[in-house]
């Protein structure tokens, strides 16, 4: 699936509203003007990058330069933003029929301020076949080389090879995706920055936000409601092949907000029990139509808190955020991880750091997990209904991470298919969930990767399981006697389901479930089964 650009004359206007919006105009119209250059390739960004003031230039070598399309000298590149690191899902704002002249004139003022300042223009494609490729553009000025450069490396850059895949993919009713980003234009009311979305229309601008997350993720998520609308699923998650004897393969995708381990989950080598292939670990669809499933991005956007300097996995660093930077004992930069300097310093890898990696699996999904951090769940649930599985991946409890900025606690949050990007109705993906569970036969189950009561669940237990589960060799039994939800019993895990006070705990989690269904807005309204799946649970425990 391509997306449409350069059409003809008698299309553009009024004929062609998806792509001639007023919100959606008014920022495509900005990267025409005479202050804007277009950067024609990533030599061109890395450059522009390397001599943008303020930018660290490591004496970290890049893997695989030639492949990647960089200069065969290239470094690590690291900038730092300043003193928020995370995402700001609180300055969102989505346009409506209400609110569109309002952010039109916000969106006009800001672009006209922008006229004497330098700016760049950059082009990437979203998705890494033929069957679903979506062309995104990017304008930011000059100051900001460095977020255009990883922003151009997450994605995926034009090149001979994918410029040919792009003209074979199918053209599908929808415009290029723009973003306009400006860090250093505040908005009167929005100190902390706004992003404001037009995901009808396939636009959006960034304006007073520095991180680079914003920028990837408000592309991303543009990408994401192209994919709904064109029967796919969107998934914030990992997913993973295991390739098997007889030609035989087990796929299963992971979906769990950052830090619920899903990206340990996705990238775990099983102690070499398996030979395992990677789509992504953060972005990818899957086909309602066939169950099939195509990765978004090429490379990782990962932390770095976990991989100290002297790690291996950096050698396939490509750019860092937000972290200290020192002289080693051979008088060259390195950085300095493991969040010593700040919270969620962040790193962009290559897409060689996964040593088998794919960009499409044409077998279905076999299996989905919803990573939870509920202490009230054992390790491992199966759910055994299209209606429950679709309904607890839309009230997906866990726990937010750093990568959101301002997070200061550990309350248990409920965030939907752990996805807080989403720009569409929260039904299309409990409808989508609930299709690729019923109609394609797709397994449900929900992991608990934090504690059970006060007792922690190991990564070992989790992965445990998973090859239980792939192997065929897994005994699940009833909990609370309940048809639609069963465990496996793992000593010392074992729920005390006659224990009064453990009882009256998971009856007051799923409450908090029905909850959070009950006070969703209009536009976010779950159909009357969903709730009523999870009130049935609830009548079966008291009644047992």
């Amino acid at each position: 699936m391509s997306t449409k650009s350069n059409l003809k004359r008698s299309e553009i206007g009024k004929a062609t509203p998806n792509l001639y919006s007023r919100i959606r105009l008014t920022i495509e119209t900005a990267y025409y003007r005479n202050n804007v250059i277009k950067v024609t390739s990533l030599t061109h960004a890395y450059e522009l990058a390397k001599n943008a003031s303020g930018t660290i230039i490591s004496d970290l070598e890049i893997f695989n330069t030639q492949e990647l399309g960089l200069p065969n000298d290239a470094k690590v590149l690291i900038f730092n933003d300043g003193i928020i690191t995370g995402r700001q899902a609180q300055v969102r704002r989505l346009i409506n029929n209400s609110n569109t002249d309002q952010y039109a004139d916000t969106l006009r003022k800001a672009v006209f301020n922008s006229r004497k300042k330098t700016m760049y223009h950059a082009v990437v494609y979203i998705g890494l076949h033929e069957d679903f490729m979506v062309k995104a553009h990017l304008l930011i000025p000059k100051g900001y080389e460095n977020t255009l450069y990883s922003w151009m490396l997450n994605f995926q850059n034009q090149n001979f090879e994918m410029d040919e895949l792009y003209l074979k993919s199918t053209e599908i009713n929808e415009g290029d995706i723009f973003l306009y980003s400006d860090p250093d234009e505040f908005v009167e009311g929005y100190n902390e920055g706004i992003s404001i979305f037009d995901p009808k229309n396939n636009c959006g601008a960034l304006l007073g936000l520095r991180y680079f997350g914003e920028h990837k993720k408000a592309t991303l998520t543009m990408a994401w409601t192209v994919a709904s609308r064109n029967n796919y699923t969107a998934c914030h998650g990992g997913q993973k092949r295991f390739n098997l004897p007889d030609d035989k393969t087990f796929i299963a995708g992971v979906f769990g907000l950052s830090g619920s381990g899903k990206s340990t989950i996705t990238h775990s080598k099983h102690g070499g029990k398996y030979d395992v292939t990677v789509l992504h670990d953060d972005a990818f669809i899957i086909s309602n139509s066939d169950g099939s499933s195509i990765s978004l991005e090429p490379a990782y956007f990962d932390k770095v808190q976990d991989y100290p300097t002297d790690s291996e996995d950096n050698k396939y660093l490509l750019t860092m955020q937000n972290i200290g930077v020192t002289v080693d004992e051979f008088n060259k930069l390195v950085p300095v991880t493991e969040d010593i300097r700040n919270g969620n310093g962040r790193c962009l890898k290559s897409k060689y750091w996964t040593p088998h990696r794919a960009f499409k699996f044409d077998n279905k999904v076999d299996a989905i997990f919803w990573i939870m951090k509920d202490d009230t769940l054992p390790p491992i649930l199966k759910v055994n209904s299209s209606i429950l599985g679709s309904t607890l991946g839309a009230t997906l409890a866990t726990k937010r991470s750093s990568a959101e900025y301002g997070v200061t606690n550990d309350k248990l949050i409920i965030e939907p298919y752990a996805n807080p990007f989403r720009l569409y109705p929260l039904r299309y993906d409990y409808n989508n969930f609930k299709d690729l569970f019923e109609l394609n036969n797709i397994d449900c189950y929900v992991l608990n990767t934090g504690y059970f009561l006060d007792k922690d669940i190991t990564k070992d237990i989790t992965l445990g399981l998973i090859e239980q589960i792939v192997a065929k060799d897994i005994k699940f039994k009833k909990f609370f006697n309940l048809d639609d939800l069963s465990l496996v019993e793992i000593k010392g895990y074992i729920p005390n389901i006659q224990n009064e006070d453990y009882r009256n705990l998971v009856i007051d989690r799923l409450k908090s479930r029905i909850n959070y269904i009950d006070e969703l807005s209009d536009k976010d309204v779950l159909p009357e089964e969903a709730r009523n799946s999870i009130q049935n649970i609830i009548n079966k425990i008291i009644e047992s």
